[in-house]
């Protein structure tokens, strides 16, 4: 039996319609899920809802419909939020899920977090799975991102089908949660590093007077290539900074990268500056702008559209 058939007409809410929410509720909805969605933007659920699924006005009313929700927020403590409310006396989803379900954490947390997520959900008679994702928003769109995922067997007997519907690659690394989160933070230490260099051999072509296309092309046709110069040096040449994933969005992954190695005294001097150039990037004021834009930190160059 393939993912889809296995979860034809079954309920399944996915909390957060972003770049990856989005893309991963289309994947369910065209395998054949019956989706349940809900985002704090005004309207954000109802247009999702209008081409097929429910939109939920709220977490609480989501919860209560599926017997798996899948959480696509920033951070741990939108999670938080998502699973226990935001105020007190706000409904969360651990609250308002029968006893039995599965709650699928999307997000890229501190793993000591997502192992006391799991403390916490499991203490309500839920299930808790561990699974950050990577690949993009087009790969989430199109079936084809990577699951990082950590669990214990009931929780994930019961989100794998799923979890295959929306990823070409699920990994289980664990029998509980952590190993999921760990692993993501690891990939998130590269994927910064890279996004890092990319931008800095960019930035000294531009000094040095090298036409950027011309060297876009000899990069991504040589070893020095990575997958992140070649997608996120094409926004720079494109001049569009639209936020697929935003500077902070490194500031804080980087920060969760430091923090792990920190706590043991394990040394990351690459990481450590890749984070001190997001910082600067989003305190000279480009913090929500796409994290290509880690490249307007350095001085002296004339950007492609755009001028100094």
């Amino acid at each position: 039996m393939n993912a889809s058939s296995s979860i034809a007409a079954r309920r399944v809410g996915v909390i957060g319609l972003g770049a990856m929410g989005a893309g991963m509720a289309g994947t369910l909805r065209r395998a054949g899920a019956d989706v349940h969605v809900c985002d704090v933007r005004a309207g954000v659920a109802a247009a999702f809802a209008a081409e097929g699924g429910t939109a939920c006005t709220n977490v609480a009313e989501l919860a209560a419909r599926c017997d798996v929700v899948v959480s696509v927020v920033v951070n741990a403590a939108q999670t938080e939020a998502v699973l226990f409310g935001a105020a007190p006396g706000e409904t969360g989803a651990a609250a308002a899920m029968r006893p039995g379900s599965v709650f699928v954490m999307c997000s890229t947390v501190d793993p000591n977090v997502s192992i006391e997520f799991e403390r916490r959900v499991e203490a309500k008679g839920l299930l808790y799975v561990d699974a950050p994702i990577s690949g993009g928003a087009a790969k989430a769109a199109s079936g084809e991102m990577t699951v990082m995922g950590a669990a214990r067997d009931a929780a994930w007997h019961g989100a794998e089908p799923f979890l295959r519907a929306m990823a070409a690659k699920v990994y289980r690394l664990g029998d509980r949660a952590g190993n999921g989160s760990k692993v993501k933070i690891i990939n998130q230490l590269l994927a910064g590093v890279h996004i890092a260099a990319a931008a800095e051999a960019m930035a000294l072509g531009l000094r040095e007077g090298v036409d950027a296309a011309a060297l876009y092309d000899v990069i991504t046709h040589s070893a020095g290539n990575s997958w992140m110069f070649e997608n996120r040096m094409a926004h720079v040449l494109a001049n569009d900074y639209t936020p697929l994933s935003a500077v902070d969005i490194f500031v804080k992954d980087l920060g969760l990268v430091l923090d792990t190695a920190r706590a043991t005294k394990f040394p990351l001097p690459l990481a450590s500056t890749a984070h001190q150039m997001f910082m600067q990037a989003s305190t000279a004021g480009f913090a929500k702008e796409d994290d290509a834009a880690v490249i307007k930190i350095f001085p002296g160059i004339e950007l492609p559209g755009r001028t100094t």
